[in-house]
């Protein structure tokens, strides 16, 4: 072979190899920005928000206003100010939502949303209720629904279409129970209504739950408030944290704490605890608790916060615990330990009946879904024996 014809071909593979790796870069290049900020030639990022501690949701922010919310790292929402309805550009992706403030007319089917819009003193934008006045426990809910500035508009699995139309519906907030009926979702799309699915309720940290009222000021125009309401109720947890830290001293003693176990019985007699990986555990945990199922973990991969057992499992894993609370959710508020031990008899060997140490949530906690902090005192001042004055819990006679 010709020798300079051997090392042409030579550098002609090296050129093409060099050329490869470039345009290779250049692909990962585009990719990375894809994935960064930008969504627009005519948006500038600027910053993004200081999420704490929630996972499910991300803000981004561009010059002169727009902000780009991302939840589940799925669903984009470009929320625009209402003084640069200019601000759309024309070339954003397919998948991203235009929220045009002002949000004035949100129908809120989630309902753990709804204790967040009074936190900041927006209810004045919901004008819809996926729940009848009698089935919120929240008085400023009630009370809206009762003087007509918020009307009932139908479940998740059934909106009346015709009256969130007719009224301007700007936005429908849902959970994920919504994607047991797509169809829902679907409608909602041809009639020009924008759908937004809330995950606050899949945040395993506390704090995180709370975190997401930063979402709703941002919708609703009340950020500062936000960032100040879930500020506050960081504070009063860290109060909490801070007395249990100075409590286990030094060394700690977690290994010592009084053990929790928290749970409900279906009718049909199986048991419904808590996955240890869930916000209440955590709780119990800061509150200076050792949740007593705190291995409990499913078998398969799932989204479900709880766990079904037998009551002889239960008994098995739990009949030495310290504390028992019992869940009201299902079965709704119960006032004697009796109560629950004529349902289920094998109860009454648990150490916590026989020492009186059981306790019931009451049925507003999970729509005061901003009072965790509070919830985290209850639990705090119950393992203390300050059980006086509790808010989301009371002990069983």
């Amino acid at each position: 072979m010709n020798r300079k014809n051997h090392w042409s071909g030579r550098s002609i593979c090296v050129l093409l190899l060099l050329a490869l790796l470039i345009g290779l870069t250049g692909c990962r290049k585009a990719d990375a920005g894809k994935t960064t900020h930008t969504i627009s030639m005519a948006l500038h990022y600027t910053d993004s928000m200081d999420v704490k501690y929630a996972e499910k949701f991300t803000i981004d922010y561009y010059e002169e206003g727009p902000a780009l919310l991302t939840i589940n790292g799925e669903q984009r929402f470009l929320v625009v100010p209402e003084d640069r309805a200019d601000a759309v550009p024309a070339d954003l992706p397919e998948d991203i939502t235009v929220l045009q403030q002002p949000l004035t007319k949100l129908y809120t089917v989630a309902s753990a949303c709804m204790d967040m819009f009074v936190a900041v003193d927006a209810l004045d934008c919901v004008r819809f209720s996926g729940l009848n006045a009698s089935d919120w426990s929240l008085p400023e809910v009630q009370e809206a629904m009762e003087d007509g500035s918020i009307r009932y508009a139908g479940k998740y699995s059934a909106p009346d279409y015709e009256q969130l139309l007719d009224h301007g519906c700007s936005l429908a907030i849902e959970n994920t129970m919504i994607y047991h009926k797509p169809e829902v979702l679907d409608q909602l799309k041809k009639l020009g209504i924008p759908a937004m699915v809330e995950y606050s309720s899949y945040e395993s940290d506390p704090r995180g739950r709370m975190e997401w009222v930063r979402v709703f000021g941002l919708l609703t125009g009340r950020q500062e408030a936000a960032d100040a309401a879930f500020t506050k109720r960081l504070n009063e947890m860290d109060a909490v944290e801070k007395a249990v830290a100075d409590a286990d001293g030094e060394s700690g003693k977690e290994a010592g704490r009084p053990s929790v176990v928290f749970f409900y019985r279906l009718p049909n007699g199986e048991i419904k605890v808590r996955r240890s990986s869930d916000y209440i555990p955590k709780l119990i945990h800061m509150a200076g608790g050792r949740y007593v199922l705190e291995d409990l973990e499913p078998s398969e991969d799932t989204a479900m916060s709880t766990i079904t057992m037998q009551m002889e499992d239960l008994y098995a894993s739990a009949k030495d615990v310290d504390y028992i609370i019992y869940n009201s959710t299902i079965a709704g508020e119960v006032h004697r330990i009796s109560e629950l031990t004529d349902a289920e008899p094998l109860l009454k060997k648990f150490k916590a009946v026989k020492t009186g140490n059981v306790f019931c949530t009451t049925a507003d906690l999970y729509q005061s879904s901003m009072e965790l902090s509070t919830f985290l005192t209850d639990l705090h001042d119950m393992l203390n024996g300050e059980t006086d004055g509790m808010t989301f819990l009371y002990q069983l006679n």
